[in-house]
Formats: structure tokens, C-alpha cells, sequence
């Protein structure tokens, strides 16, 4: 086995009801959780990625213009920062925490963190520091195929699968493990990655 699994910020956060709620997000982390018990046998790695904020600078602005800042959300030790109840109910055991203390939107920019600790500035530059990393956890899984899914398409969904392709590896995006902010930016997102050598197929 060589492929893993990239499951991206599956949090109540970003489904209904949440700061920052897309619809259908409730309805994908269902939809995940059910592949991953089908699937599990066939990757050699799987790992989720959160928004895992704690002070994320500009990120977060009182007056968002939603294409840099953002109202409050993904908040570190916040229920809603939690992962969504059906992904969680899937023991994976590989969790990586990102934009701690800046903006982050690609799943690589996170560092493995597999507590729920609000950590220090230091401790997250420490732990980036020291290579526990999403790239470097991938390279000694061994893995050549990366699989994303999650939420949303249009942004962390994107960017992560991006940054796997231009890391070398041959990346899959489901689009029915996946859902965008809206249609007209699922459509931007879909045109991007496939632009850059991202197959786009059903699960």
C-alpha cells in the first residue's frame, strides 16, 4: 500500500451551524466516515487536518472580507475546533494542527499534534522545527498516492491537495467527500486543481 488518506478540516466549525457553516458539511463528514470504514484497509496512512487557532492574527477580523479575514472561528480548545463527531468516532490516529498563530489553509502547514493543548508559540515553531510535519510523516508511511476529501473544496480543501501535487504526489480529490463555500467557488477550485494534474472522480 502507498496511498494515504487527507481528511481536512471536518469540523463543526465549518458545518451547519457553525462560525464559519457550509452547506452540506454535516452531510460530507457522514459521507466520510462511511468511505473510511469501507476504505481503511486500502491506505498505508491517514490523517486529519483542523483549524486550530488560537491567535491567528489578521486571520480573524471583526470586519471580514472573506477572501483574507474571516470572523472568528476554528477556535483552539472550542468544541466547535473539535472534529466532527463521525470523524472522530473513527479513531484515526494521526491529527495535524494548523493555523495556530497565523493564517493556514494547506494541511502541510500544520504540525502533528495529537492532544487537544493549547500550545505556545514556541512549541508549535519547535515542533515544525523538529520536522513533525504532514510531508515528512507522509515520506515515512512511504506513500506516493495522496487521497483528499473534506471541507471546504473551494479553500483548505484545495490548497492542501495542491501543495501534495507540487510535492510530487499523484493526489485524488473525491467530489462527493467534498463541498465547496458555493458552487461558483467550487467551480474556480475544481478548474485549479485540475489545471495542476488533480483527478477529480467520485468515490
Amino acid at each position: 500500500m502507498d496511498k494515504a488518506l487527507i481528511i481536512v478540516d471536518v469540523q463543526p466549525t465549518f458545518c451547519e451551524g457553525g462560525e464559519l457553516g457550509v452547506d452540506g458539511g454535516n452531510a460530507v463528514a457522514d459521507r466520510i466516515a462511511a468511505y473510511v470504514n469501507a476504505h481503511r484497509g486500502e491506505y498505508a496512512y491517514i490523517a486529519t487536518t483542523q483549524d486550530w487557532h488560537i491567535e491567528p492574527g489578521a486571520h480573524w477580523s471583526e470586519h471580514p472580507d472573506y477572501v483574507d479575514t474571516w470572523p472568528v472561528h476554528g477556535r483552539a480548545g472550542t468544541p466547535n475546533a473539535e472534529l466532527h463527531p463521525a470523524i472522530r468516532a473513527l479513531n484515526v490516529a494521526h491529527h495535524f494542527k494548523k493555523g495556530q498563530y497565523s493564517a493556514a489553509y494547506s494541511g502541510f502547514e500544520g504540525i502533528e499534534d495529537n492532544t487537544d493543548r493549547i500550545q505556545s508559540h514556541g512549541e508549535v515553531e519547535t515542533a515544525q522545527s523538529a520536522g513533525h510535519t504532514l510531508v515528512n510523516a507522509l515520506k515515512a508511511a512511504g506513500v506516493t498516492q495522496v487521497d483528499v476529501v473534506g471541507i471546504a473544496e473551494s479553500h483548505c480543501v484545495k490548497e492542501t491537495a495542491l501543495d501534495a501535487r507540487k510535492l510530487g504526489y499523484t493526489v485524488t480529490v473525491f467530489e462527493d467527500l467534498t463541498v465547496p463555500v458555493s458552487e461558483k467557488l467550487g467551480v474556480s477550485a475544481r478548474k485549479d486543481m485540475a489545471a495542476a494534474g488533480i483527478a477529480l472522480r467520485r468515490s
